[in-house]
């Protein structure tokens, strides 16, 4: 599990078979399924707002980097203004 402030941005198995499962835009989420057979709806999640990717090397990894980066700041925008400051150092 990986979180930002408690909450939760990204999930993985600890064991094979290997598979991320991000927070996504639901409209984005429905175009990623359509054009990668290795993105599906969020396994055990809300399948409107996440998806899982199985790390199969079918998914371009510059594509990878921008969904978590997309999962993370989804998080982050939804946390209160004293969080984000805590998170910025201030």
């Amino acid at each position: 599990m990986y979180k930002v402030c408690g909450k939760l941005f990204a999930l993985m198995p600890e064991a094979a078979p290997w598979s991320i499962s991000l927070k996504c835009d639901p409209v984005l989420g429905r175009i990623l399924r359509a054009n990668h057979a290795a993105i599906t709806p969020g396994y055990h999640l809300n399948k409107t707002h996440w998806n899982t990717i199985v790390l199969d090397g079918s998914v371009p990894a510059p594509l990878m980097r921008e969904m978590i980066s997309n999962s993370y700041d989804l998080i982050v925008s939804k946390l209160t203004g004293a969080e984000r400051r805590t998170l910025a150092g201030e």
